[in-house]
């Protein structure tokens, strides 16, 4: 049940995508409509046919898309847009009202994940449809619009889009390669024997650190939890369920310094077209530092 819930929601999100691609394909004015047709074509049959084909031909696929991008074969469109007095008139209308559908999406998800068996994926998933038809409601749109907008939107994120996935896979790679085992032997010589606050310390800000340079905090916690957290923290008596929880988040504190998280801190600068892309980053860079201390301050206090 819950592995086909989840697959058909992937199936949505490829159809979104190969939708973005036919409509980059009709836009005449895009000169190089043809590159960002088939980057977004092959990203939506990656989410639609990926578990049923072989990983040669996805990793093929995925060639295929670095190589539109390296050549910068891929990009935003020309979409109509509302006029501005439209957008005023509709601001004043829906109010605050608009900020409904993006809590709907955690509320459900939350409730989801903790009063049924299907998980917090799917419920991030069923979150989202809510929030969609909220939004029209709301809104009283056309559902047609739907498509345009989302496809407007998903160009504009750009190929940034495709980041996490791969980042994910990333850290998957390096911990199957034993990256995290050699952390923990480089580690081992700096780290007191039996100090768990060191062990605290150095646990959360390599996640922090990793983070950074891998751009997400999944990809981040296989290998450093392996390298420092395991061997560091929780074989000295830490509660792994707190360090597990913890560790994550300590992660993104990172994720908040870091361009390398392009869907979190630099595709918000290109939507809301901010000159400099990297004010979103500079901003967030003194809550991350104090949000880190505080993962290390309640690790510390709650895991011992």
């Amino acid at each position: 049940m819950q592995n086909t819930l989840l697959e058909i929601m992937y199936i949505f999100g490829g159809i979104i995508s190969v939708v973005t691609g036919l409509y980059a394909l009709s836009d005449k004015e895009n000169k190089k409509r043809f590159g960002t047709a088939l980057f977004w074509i092959i990203f939506g049959t990656i989410f639609i046919i990926g578990p049923y084909v072989s990983p040669v031909v996805v990793g093929i696929l995925l060639l295929i898309m670095g190589f539109l991008t390296l050549t910068s074969q891929v990009q935003v469109g020309k979409f109509k847009d509302s006029t501005e007095e439209h957008k005023e008139r509709k601001s004043l209308e829906i109010g605050n009202t608009i900020f409904i559908p993006a809590l709907t999406i955690g509320v459900v998800a939350l409730l989801i994940a903790t009063f049924t068996p299907l998980g917090g994926l799917i419920g991030l998933g069923i979150g989202a449809l809510t929030a969609l038809i909220i939004s029209l409601i709301v809104t009283k749109e056309k559902p047609e619009n739907v498509t345009y907008d989302s496809s407007r939107l998903l160009q504009q994120m750009g190929v940034a889009v495709i980041l996490p996935q791969l980042l994910g896979s990333l850290g998957a790679i390096f911990s199957k390669a034993g990256v995290g085992d050699i952390i923990s032997s480089i580690m081992s010589g700096f780290v007191p024997e039996g100090n768990y606050a060191f062990g605290v310390v150095i646990y959360c800000v390599s996640m922090a650190v990793f983070t950074i340079i891998m751009g997400n905090g999944f990809a981040a916690f296989a290998v450093i939890t392996t390298g420092i957290g395991i061997p560091f923290v929780i074989m000295l008596g830490g509660n792994p369920a707190v360090v597990g929880a913890l560790g994550l988040t300590a992660g993104y504190c990172g994720t908040l310094m870091t361009p390398m998280a392009a869907n979190f801190n630099i595709v918000p600068a290109s939507i809301l077209e901010i000159k400099n892309k990297y004010n979103v980053i500079i901003n967030q860079v003194p809550l991350a530092f104090i949000m880190l201390l505080i993962h290390i301050v309640l690790m510390y206090l709650l895991a011992f």
